[in-house]
C-alpha cells in the first residue's frame, strides 16, 4: 500500500496533470483553459522547429551514447591492467561528471569563446587559424561544441562503472585466450564484452535516455541557439512554456519526449534482465 501511494503520488499524479494541460490551451493563468482536444498534438506534428529539434535529438541520442561508451569502455580496459594509481585515474576521469551542468556548461563555454577561448588560441598556435570559429555562434558547428562537452562530462560515469564491471571478469579465460593467441580485439569481443553485457545494456539505457531527456546542458551553452541550430525537444519544450506563456504545448512537446523514450528504455531493460537470467555475466 506505501508503494502503491508513493507511485500515485510521484508518477500517476504529475502524470496525469501532464495529460489534461495537453488537451487543453492554458498559458499559466486561466484559471478555466479551453478545451482543444488533440489541437497541441497536431500543431506539434506540423511544427517545423519541432522536427528539427527532434533531427537534433537524434544526432545527441546516436553520437552522445556511443561516443561514452567507446571512451569509457576504452579507457576502463587500460585502468583494469593498472596496478598502481589506479584510484587516480578512476577520481580524474569521474570527477567532470559529478560536476555542475552549469558550471560546466559556463567552463566550456570560456573554452569556446571565439577571441579568447583555449580551443581557437591553441588552433591558431599550431597553425590551423582556418579551423577557429566561434564554436557556439556558429550554426554548423554549435550542437557539436555542446555534445562535445556533454560527453567529456559522462564518460567518467560510465568508465567507472565498466570497471567495476570487469573485476567480475573469469580472468582464466582471458589466460586461455592470451595462450590460443588471441589479440587484444578478440578478446574483448568474445570473451569480455560478452561478460559484462548486463552491465553494458544498462549504461546504454541510461546515457540512451538521457539524449532523449538533454535541456541543461544545450539550456546554459546556447539556449538552443543560434537561430535553433542546437534546439533539442527539450529546450524547445521549455521555451514554448516559460518563454510564450504556452503551458499546454510545452507540456504536450515533454509528454512526447517521455513517450518516445519509453519503448527504449522498457526494450533495453528486459534484453539486461534476460542476459542477467541467463548468466551473461556481471
Amino acid at each position: 500500500m506505501p508503494l502503491l501511494l508513493v507511485v500515485g503520488i510521484f508518477l500517476l499524479f504529475p502524470l496525469a496533470n501532464a495529460v489534461y494541460f495537453a488537451f487543453v490551451d492554458f498559458d499559466g493563468l486561466d484559471p478555466a483553459p479551453p478545451w482543444v482536444g488533440l489541437g497541441n498534438f497536431t500543431e506539434l506534428a506540423q511544427d517545423r522547429a519541432v522536427w528539427a529539434a527532434f533531427r537534433n535529438n537524434v544526432v545527441w541520442i546516436i553520437i552522445g551514447t556511443v561516443a561514452p561508451l567507446a571512451i569509457g569502455l576504452w579507457l576502463a580496459l587500460l585502468v583494469w591492467g593498472v596496478e598502481r594509481g589506479g584510484i587516480f585515474y578512476r577520481l580524474a576521469f569521474f570527477i567532470p561528471y559529478v560536476l555542475p551542468q552549469v558550471a560546466v556548461g559556463i567552463v566550456w563555454g570560456w573554452i569556446y569563446e571565439p577571441s579568447r577561448g583555449w580551443l581557437n588560441r591553441v588552433l591558431n598556435a599550431v597553425g590551423l587559424d582556418g579551423l577557429a570559429t566561434g564554436w557556439l555562434g556558429n550554426p554548423n558547428t554549435a550542437l557539436y561544441a555542446v555534445l562535445f562537452t556533454a560527453i567529456w562530462a559522462t564518460f567518467g560515469f560510465v568508465f567507472v562503472i565498466f570497471l567495476a564491471a570487469l573485476r567480475n571478469v573469469d580472468m582464466e579465460l582471458i589466460d586461455a585466450a592470451l595462450l590460443d593467441g588471441a589479440n587484444a580485439f578478440a578478446r574483448v569481443r568474445y570473451i569480455i564484452l560478452p561478460q559484462i553485457m548486463p552491465v553494458f545494456i544498462a549504461v546504454t539505457t541510461i546515457t540512451l535516455i538521457g539524449g532523449f531527456a538533454v535541456f541543461d546542458i544545450v539550456f546554459v551553452m546556447t539556449g538552443g541557439g543560434p537561430a535553433g541550430a542546437s534546439e533539442v525537444l527539450g529546450t524547445y519544450a521549455y521555451s514554448s512554456a516559460f518563454g510564450l506563456n504556452r503551458i499546454s504545448y510545452g507540456t504536450t512537446l515533454a509528454l512526447v519526449i517521455t513517450v518516445m523514450s519509453i519503448p527504449f528504455a522498457v526494450g533495453l531493460n528486459r534484453l539486461q534482465r534476460r542476459l542477467s537470467l541467463e548468466g551473461g555475466g556481471a
